[in-house]
Parts: structure tokens; C-alpha cells; sequence
């Protein structure tokens, strides 16, 4: 790791330290809302993105930072993610564990350029765990180098987000899955899941949302240790794309049997 990597994995560590880890569970009435139905922020989210604002800045005058707080406020800075220099950040994702009081939760920040992810940070603030990836130089936890391999042994699992499905949606995937893939609720929290894909946790993971803090560093992280996302009609995925649906996987291969039943590509 550069010295900008090892200084951006200090900072996410300090700011765990003293911004989020002391108030799991132990939040007040009134630190925590939701911004759209179903869609929580917690004074911790909000504190911790201006901390990690201010020292990005910093290490890089050059760059701009878009978080994802700031963009619930002015949601057209989701359009210039693309252009030039830009710090991405999520705070803390899977705030709606975080605010009640159960894991997993994390923290990402990913270095963009025109459009491209450079390098990614995935940090675990209750494990202290790094998942760290550089476009070209692979992909890391704390600090040794991981691969993504599969498991022929069993069925693939595969994780949904559910909880942006409606009742008879997931009903249908769940039989459509039947037989074909082990499927499993997802994490509600894209800093995990893109973990779990490349530590062999999972296999394949279906997003509803794709806000680009929520998949910069993850899908960075995936790919270069050799998994693959893509949108679920086969489409690559770009930071500046709209609308719902990002599939990921462990391997290509995997990537197509889970888009059998999660997505809408044929061979």
C-alpha cells in the first residue's frame, strides 16, 4: 500500500474509533431518521462523512468528495461523480443495522478518475478488518492478497436484497430458486457483501440499489480479485448509471448461473 492508501486506512480506522463505535447501540432518541421511508441516517453517518471530508481534502486538494450524505441533500452531485478527480464516500453503510444496534455495518471510500475506480477501501469497524483493492495491483484484507475461487461442491449462495422487494416478488425468486441456488436474504449492507463474495461467505449477490458509494470501492474490490459485476441484463455497470439492479459474483461462471434466477441474461 501507497502512502495514501495507508493514510486513507488510518483515517477510516480513527473515525470508527471515535464517531461510530461509541454510539452502537447506544443511540438517543432523536440521532436517528429516515430520510425516505425505509431509508435511515444516524447522527454517526452524518458526523463521520464531515469528518472524512475535511482529511480527504486534505491528503488530496486536488479531488473532490461526494458522499452520500451530502447527496441525499443536493442529489445532483450524483451526476458529476464522473468527472475528474473525486473521493466517493459512504460513511457508514448499512446504517439500518447500525441504528438497530446489530452488525454488519462498515465503512467505504473509493478514489475515482474520470469515471474509473482507481483504488477502493472496505473497512469493518467492529473487526477492524481492511479490504482494499488498486485498479491493476489486485485486491487485499489486511494487508495479503485474496482471489475469489468456487465451491463445486455445493449449490452457489446467493443473497437478495429483500428488503427492497415487494412480498410477492420474493416469493417468486425464492421458487424460481428452488433447487438451483442456496438463497439467503441479503446483508443490508453492500460493505459485507461484497466482503463475503471474495472471502467465500457467498457467492452471488443480487443489489437493488445502486448508488454509487454503495458499489465504487465493492465492486473494485471484487474484480480485482477476480469476481465479476455486472448490471443484471449484462450490461457493465458505471458509477453514472440509474435506476435498480446490480448483479456480482465470485466468478464469471457464477455470475451467469445466478443471473438465471437474479437477473435477465441468457447464455
Amino acid at each position: 500500500m501507497s502512502t495514501l492508501d495507508q493514510a486513507v486506512a488510518a483515517l477510516l480506522e480513527r473515525v470508527a474509533g471515535e464517531v461510530i463505535l461509541p454510539r452502537f447501540g447506544r443511540l438517543n432518541a432523536g440521532q436517528s431518521e429516515e430520510k425516505t421511508p425505509g431509508d435511515w441516517v444516524t447522527i454517526a453517518d452524518r458526523e463521520s462523512e464531515a469528518i472524512l471530508t475535511d482529511a480527504l481534502l486534505r491528503l488530496d486538494p486536488d479531488a473532490r468528495v461526494v458522499g452520500e450524505e451530502a447527496a441525499s441533500i443536493d442529489p445532483s452531485l450524483i451526476e458529476t461523480v464522473a468527472q475528474g478527480r473525486v473521493w466517493l464516500v459512504d460513511p457508514l453503510d448499512g446504517t439500518n443495522n447500525f441504528a438497530e444496534g446489530r452488525e454488519p455495518f462498515g465503512m467505504m471510500v473509493a478514489l475515482v478518475e474520470d469515471g474509473v475506480v482507481q483504488r477502493g477501501w472496505i473497512y469493518a469497524p467492529v473487526t477492524k478488518r481492511l479490504c482494499f483493492a488498486a485498479r491493476g495491483e489486485g485486491a487485499f484484507i489486511d494487508g495479503t492478497g485474496v482471489t475469489c475461487s468456487e465451491r463445486p461442491v455445493r449449490q452457489p449462495i446467493a443473497t437478495y436484497s429483500n428488503y427492497w422487494f415487494s412480498d410477492a416478488d420474493g416469493a417468486a425468486i425464492e421458487r424460481k430458486a428452488a433447487g438451483v441456488l442456496d438463497l439467503r436474504h441479503g446483508l443490508r449492507c453492500a460493505a459485507a457483501q461484497y466482503a463475503a463474495l471474495v472471502d467465500g461467505s457467498h457467492d452471488i449477490a443480487r443489489f437493488e440499489r445502486i448508488y454509487p458509494w454503495d458499489h465504487a470501492a465493492g465492486s473494485l474490490f471484487l474484480t480485482e480479485a477476480g469476481g465479476h459485476v455486472a448490471r443484471p441484463d449484462g450490461h457493465p455497470y458505471a458509477l453514472t448509471d440509474t435506476g435498480k439492479g446490480l448483479l456480482a459474483a465470485a466468478s464469471p461462471s457464477l455470475w451467469k448461473r445466478g443471473a438465471r434466477v437474479l437477473g435477465a441474461i441468457t447464455d
